[in-house]
């Protein structure tokens, strides 16, 4: 079958050419971001799977402490039905006060399940110790686990790991740089030197010569009114224009685990010539019992037996011209049927042999 795959090898083709896309797909602005929170809580209400450890009854013990009861010296509870986890959440960017965000909790002791749990009120922190979200709420577990007496044991996704949608309200804010300065400065997602200029040269085109600098091939700064209503403004008008990115570079990307390959369209080959050729050695053993004559005074010998057989494939040699484009490339090699492991073969060779126009990169 002559397409794009190669005896089930996913020959996958990405099409760089230029097309027109909105500078809000293709950059952001320098400085609004999402901030990471982590919090440290316990799950009640677990039917028995929950664990019994020295954390478990201390973060256990503190819980009760905060109601004002003091359990007597040496009771230990038991607290099966509970169990420690680490909160994550994301915060982002311009959200405020009283706003809920999503969290997810994440068994960190020897819980088999969380299935059936309510996280109590605990704090979600930032990089700096500040205290910006209050979480709380019911789990939802999509994973399941179930264990017989025997020790055999069936577990499907992961049930140690569950979410809150909507499970943290906001308590302070994160104060944005976006209305600061005289400029705004846009990231590239992929940073090239040709797709900076066109996009300073649209906004310019726009705006006015001279709104828009290109400072690397990531960062593009643009002059910004200081008006936060006549910012939004500016920038809804901005980040709407459509820009022709240039063409990525010449790039074959291979991997050597999954035996998949994608091409840019780029790559050209120098002239080369390529054999294809496949040398296939069986050998067959057998066992040969040789016995002895019942009058003879012989002895039982067994002998190997082996059967070798070399079959050489006839197969062809193909050349390519100068400039030799990825679709003719790829033809050709379905032409000779060539395996997964011969095609990653054929690319190392001919980047070897300096007849590959572009970057070979195996991951």
């Amino acid at each position: 079958m002559k397409v794009k795959i190669i005896l089930g090898l996913l020959l996958a083709v990405i099409s760089t050419s230029s097309f027109a896309q909105r500078i809000k797909d293709i950059a952001n602005i320098q400085g609004i971001r999402d901030n990471q929170l982590v919090g440290y809580g316990l799950v009640v209400g677990l039917p028995g799977t929950g664990e019994r450890n020295r954390y478990t009854e201390q973060t256990f013990s503190t819980m009760l402490k905060n109601f004002g009861i003091n359990l007597p010296n040496g009771v230990r509870p038991k607290i099966k039905n509970s169990a420690v986890v680490a909160l994550s959440a994301t915060m982002p960017a311009f959200i405020k006060t009283g706003q809920t965000i999503d969290v997810t909790v994440s068994s960190i002791g020897e819980a088999k399940s969380l299935r059936g749990g309510t996280l109590l009120q605990s704090f979600l922190k930032g990089i700096d110790g500040k205290i910006y979200a209050i979480a709380q709420g019911n789990l939802i577990v999509s994973g399941f686990s179930a264990e017989g007496r025997d020790g055999s044991k069936v577990i499907q996704n992961t049930p140690t790991v569950g979410r809150i949608p909507s499970g943290a309200i906001v308590e302070r804010e994160v104060i944005s740089p976006f209305t600061h300065g005289d400029y705004l400065t846009f990231n590239l997602l992929r940073p090239d030197f040709s797709s900076a200029k066109r996009v300073a040269d649209a906004i310019n085109d726009l705006l006015g010569g001279g709104i828009a600098q290109p400072l690397d091939a990531t960062s593009i700064r643009v002059s910004a009114p200081r008006d936060p209503s006549q910012r939004v403004s500016y920038l809804a008008t901005i980040e709407n224009l459509q820009v022709d990115l240039a063409t990525e570079s010449a790039k074959v990307i291979v991997n050597s685990r999954t035996g998949t390959i994608v091409v840019g369209e780029q790559v050209r080959l120098k002239p080369a010539a390529i054999t294809h050729g496949g040398l296939t050695v069986t050998i067959k053993e057998a066992l040969q019992v040789s016995q002895p004559n019942p009058l003879a005074q012989g002895q039982t010998v067994v002998t190997p037996d082996s059967d070798i057989d070399v079959n050489e494939k006839n197969k062809r040699m193909f050349s390519f011209k100068p400039g030799t484009s990825l679709d003719e490339l790829v033809r050709a090699v379905n032409l000779v049927g060539a395996a997964p492991s011969d095609v990653l073969a054929i690319l190392e060779a001919l980047k070897l042999a300096g007849a590959l126009q572009g970057e070979l990169i195996i991951i």
